[in-house]
């Protein structure tokens, strides 16, 4: 039998067949295998459910809040495990912040190769995800595990949101100006890392990126005049704010040269850098954009793994969301903004963008 690889000598990208929300189920293939479960009875407290793709689900607790239940996870998108397990509950609670709410309480969603890794890596895993759960100030109090072919880890949270402040993906408004508040181009930075030539400042940049929580969104939600917000992830700024399109009936603009990257994203796309779920998303969505195929259009469809909120504003509160993400040292420039009614793209598409000239 082979010795277990431990922490002195790990890569953990060496055990998974993908890396972050880049292995999540490309949006075409989620939607065929969704159109097979039928549609259940109505729950009258159900507030948000799967019907417009929106980031956790939310129950009308009748006393003017609601709680917010969600999960998420996936295989390593790093070599370090504590690290690895950081990016992934970050990952898992931003989409209770992206939904106007703070998180509660977490549960762990953990998969163990357990005759390739040893238990001293499997808990760096879990220590890393404990130790984010404390920055968001919520306990990481239990969870399930299987043995399994590559490591995955994850949580399932628990939030709370005051109704008055719920924001939804499906809610945004023709008009409404938009930020995205992290930069893009994890994908392309982890594949080039994959690759074994990625500067490390670049690198380390994406990963503390990764590891920082959305907890803006719940002061987002307070101010007036947002009206939507998701989280970008695998399924790339495009694939979410389709999602937002769709849901809200609405098209939407993007500013290709307004859109804040990692530093070093430009030159690595150039030299061919490009993750496979990038091709993926477009493929699976792309009929709705006019994106010509190049630079923009794969990072504007690059799988982010914790990723930054989409907000969506009315345009006469969009300095008081610009004056919040300069504060706390975010990007603070609009990105698009969604079309005024009547607004008719050249081609009909829902999503269109303007490039650097």
């Amino acid at each position: 039998m082979e010795p277990l690889e431990t922490s002195s000598d790990i890569k953990l990208t060496q055990y998974s067949h993908g890396a972050g929300c880049g292995c999540k189920i490309a949006p075409a293939v989620l939607h065929t295998m969704l159109s097979g479960m039928k549609a259940g009875p109505a729950h009258p407290t159900l507030l948000v459910g799967n019907d417009t793709k929106d980031d956790a689900a939310v129950v009308d607790l009748g006393d003017g809040t609601g709680i917010i239940s969600t999960t998420d996870f996936f295989m390593p998108i790093v070599d370090d495990p504590h690290t690895f397990g950081r990016i992934a509950a970050a990952n898992a609670i931003s989409d209770i912040y992206a939904m106007g709410g703070t998180p509660l309480v977490a549960i762990a969603i953990f998969g163990w190769p357990i005759d390739k890794l040893s238990e001293e890596v499997a808990g760096q895993v879990l220590e890393g995800g404990r130790s984010i759960c404390e920055e968001a100030g919520i306990p990481l109090a239990g969870g399930h595990s299987i043995d399994c072919p590559e490591p995955i880890f994850g949580l399932a949270v628990t939030g709370r949101v005051p109704l008055n402040q719920l924001q939804k993906n499906a809610a945004a408004r023709p008009g409404d100006v938009l930020f995205l508040t992290k930069p893009l181009g994890v994908g392309i930075i982890t594949t080039t890392q994959k690759r074994g030539n990625v500067d490390p400042v670049h690198l380390a940049a994406a990963v503390n990126s990764m590891q920082t929580l959305n907890a803006v969104g719940a002061e987002l939600s307070a101010l007036p005049g947002v009206h939507a917000m998701t989280d970008v992830t695998g399924f790339g700024l495009m694939g979410h704010l389709l999602e937002m399109c769709q849901g809200s009936d609405t098209k939407a603009e993007v500013f290709g040269d307004q859109v804040q990257t990692f530093d070093g994203v430009p030159q690595y796309h150039a030299q061919g850098m490009v993750p496979g779920g990038a091709r993926r998303n477009f493929a699976s969505y792309g009929e709705h954009l006019d994106l010509p195929e190049g630079y923009l259009r794969d990072l504007l469809c690059d799988p982010q793994t914790s990723g930054g909120l989409l907000v969506a504003v009315a345009p006469d509160h969009a300095q008081e969301v610009q004056a919040l993400l300069a504060k706390h040292g975010m990007p603070s420039t609009p990105v698009g903004r969604m079309l005024p009614e009547g607004a008719v793209l050249d081609d009909g598409v829902t999503v269109s963008y303007r490039s650097a000239s």
